[in-house]
């Protein structure tokens, strides 16, 4: 068990855990996890730290064949700019190992966003705190129990 899923059984929301072999060279844990499991690209979406300018954390979720546009996200957030955050600041604020970071369950809750091509997804696949764990869950869940934004970045 994670806390992604404790959090999701306490909550009582509808989700299915997906698991595969992590292969320890990969770096590309979204991309592994489409490949691995046959998911659907766009519905794959992978979770990202991020600094904004006065060091505070925020994370963006996004499907995994995308990159971030720092200055969308930072004018989404209000903040003048973003960076992404120190692999150690992350595992320390989320509580989870990089690579197996979840938008869910995070020991320190941070600020949100949902890519919003989300919404076209009946449901997407994000992290459930460990590599090669994978949870199912529809957007309107994800973004009430993360109190995320849907916006453009």
């Amino acid at each position: 068990m994670t806390p992604a899923i404790n959090l999701l059984k306490k909550k009582g929301i509808k989700f299915n855990v997906l698991s595969y072999d992590h292969d320890p060279n990969n770096t590309q844990y979204g991309l592994e996890a489409v490949e691995k499991l046959g998911l659907p690209a766009e519905q794959v979406f992978k979770t990202l730290v991020l600094e904004d300018n006065d060091n505070h954390l925020l994370v963006a979720v996004l499907p995994v064949m995308q990159q971030v546009n720092l200055k969308m996200l930072a004018k989404a957030a209000g903040v003048k700019r973003v960076q992404m955050a120190a692999q150690q600041k992350v595992e320390n604020s989320t509580g989870y190992i990089f690579g197996g970071v979840s938008p869910l369950g995070q020991k320190k809750r941070l600020a949100t966003f949902i890519h919003h091509c989300a919404s076209n997804c009946e449901l997407m696949y994000v992290s459930a705190g460990k590599r090669g764990l994978e949870v199912s869950i529809s957007v309107h869940d994800l973004s009430r129990l993360t109190g995320a934004k849907l916006v453009d970045f």
